[in-house]
């Protein structure tokens, strides 16, 4: 399969639709499509190869995920997420993801510990400068780990489909000047509380984390657009 901006699907043994979502999905996250972007039909079954009906389908599960909200007579369109709606996103992540780590530091296997330890490895070696997309799929990496340890798979799901949106933010918050750095402190703090079992300190460090991304994702609303800034530059 070509990378997820290339669109092309292979034919394997996971179903087309699925297949045209997860597609789909990943694009909407790594900048493929922009927010606000319109999703033509007729242009995304020629790209991925498959029929409209199906991709209907595979429409379908992005809107229920909120990642794409589609006007009747206008059509399907990427989802624009709005100041409030990232303040409510960031307030329940901030509680699901604290009690997600509390119960990963208590159950997780020293295996898992050990994934998450590579996760963040991962992300000491990744570049934002040159490869946005590396990054934001090494921190993916992390939930995924952290997810699969918890042993809570309710929770787990509720904060994944939280965390697809959250991406879509990602992309602002980590390209901040100096917040990819602290990112990958913060989370070398919480897998040091992990490997301490300390629960408590886990969740706690899990919340500040989230608090910080929040704070600078919320502050991204009020930031000047490349052209103000430019503008604002030109007249000083």
């Amino acid at each position: 399969m070509e990378s997820p901006l290339g669109l092309r699907l292979q034919r394997d043994d996971m179903s087309l639709r699925k297949l045209a979502e997860n597609t789909l999905r990943d694009a909407i996250l790594y900048g493929a499509f922009t927010p606000g972007q319109k999703l033509i039909e007729r242009d995304l079954c020629d790209r991925l190869g498959v029929s409209r009906t199906l991709l209907r389908e595979a429409l379908k599960q992005l809107e229920a995920e909120g990642l794409i909200t589609n006007v009747v007579h206008k059509g399907p369109s990427v989802a624009v997420i709005t100041e409030e709606d990232a303040r409510e996103i960031y307030e329940a992540r901030e509680l699901i993801e604290g009690h997600l780590a509390y119960c990963f530091t208590v159950k997780a296997s020293d295996g898992e510990i050990d994934k998450l330890a590579a996760s963040v490895r991962a992300l000491h070696e990744s570049d934002i400068a040159s490869d946005q997309i590396n990054v934001l799929q090494a921190k993916n990496g992390f939930y995924e780990v952290l997810f699969a340890g918890s042993g809570n798979h309710v929770l787990a799901q509720m904060l994944q489909q939280l965390n697809n949106r959250v991406t879509m933010l990602r992309r602002m918050t980590l390209s901040s000047p100096g917040r990819f750095e602290q990112t990958v402190a913060e989370l070398d703090e919480i897998v040091q509380a992990v490997r301490s079992r300390d629960a408590d300190e886990a969740s706690r460090l899990c919340r500040a984390h989230v608090r910080n991304a929040g704070d600078i994702a919320l502050s991204s609303f009020h930031a000047p657009s490349p052209a103000e800034a430019g503008a604002e530059g030109k007249s000083a």
